[in-house]
Formats: C-alpha cells, sequence, structure tokens
C-alpha cells in the first residue's frame, strides 16, 4: 500500500502544496507592488470538509519537455482571489506591503507546521514497521 494511500498523508501533502502556491502568489504581490492598477491576490482556504479521493491525486503539471519529471500540483489546482480592496494608492495599486509580509510569515509557520506533522507521522510508520 503506498504513502499516497492513507488519507493523512495526502491531506498534508495536499495542504503543503497549496502552502507552496500561496506563497508564490503572496511573492508576485509583493514583486508587483509598484507596479499601476494592479490587485493583491490570495488563495481560497483549504476545506477538507469533501469526502477524501481514493487513489492518486488527480492535480498534475502539465510536461512541456520528456525530460521533466512529472509533478503532483498546478496552479490551477488552487483558485486564487482577489485582495478586499481598500487602501488603494492614486496609480490604482493596492499592495500594502505590511499586509502581504504578515501573510507571508504566517504562511511560513503554517508550512513548517504542516512538514513537521508529515516527519513525525512517516516517524510512526516507521515505528510500526519496526525499521526505526
Amino acid at each position: 500500500m503506498p504513502i499516497s494511500d492513507i488519507p493523512i498523508f495526502s491531506m498534508l501533502r495536499t495542504r503543503m502544496q497549496w502552502h507552496q502556491e500561496r506563497q508564490r502568489v503572496l511573492s508576485e504581490n509583493v514583486s508587483n507592488s509598484d507596479t499601476p492598477n494592479y490587485r493583491p491576490r490570495d488563495l481560497t482556504a483549504l476545506k477538507f470538509d469533501q469526502s477524501i479521493p481514493s487513489g492518486p491525486s488527480p492535480l498534475s503539471l502539465a510536461r512541456t519537455d520528456t525530460g521533466h519529471i512529472q509533478g503532483a500540483a498546478s496552479a490551477a489546482a488552487f483558485p486564487a482571489g482577489r485582495g478586499s480592496g481598500y487602501d488603494i494608492r492614486p496609480a490604482g495599486n493596492a499592495v500594502n506591503l505590511e499586509d502581504e509580509m504578515i501573510k507571508v510569515a504566517s504562511n511560513q509557520m503554517d508550512y513548517a507546521a504542516t512538514t513537521a506533522l508529515y516527519n513525525r507521522s512517516l516517524g510512526l510508520i516507521k515505528i510500526a514497521l519496526g525499521t526505526k
């Protein structure tokens, strides 16, 4: 039985992929902080209330070359939302760097907690198998 079939590992892996994608979106917000008419974006929160799909994850990256390794997530897998729309500067830019940095720090802490939980869960599996 592959590790990907265990629901906790599937959820933690999805959560880590979501945090990676959110970091990309937040970094775009910061890099476009001086772009006229740019509105900050953010990802919608993950909800694990729905049933857990059995089998491999339906998320995949587009392979543009046969030498590329097949990935497990894509930007389309996590829909991006829009910012609140307040605090717009005269140039039309609505990025608030302080807010974005708070989101980046929070995202980084949540990612670290998720990876720690993933590693602990792997450790428990190793103990159960007697390989540790």
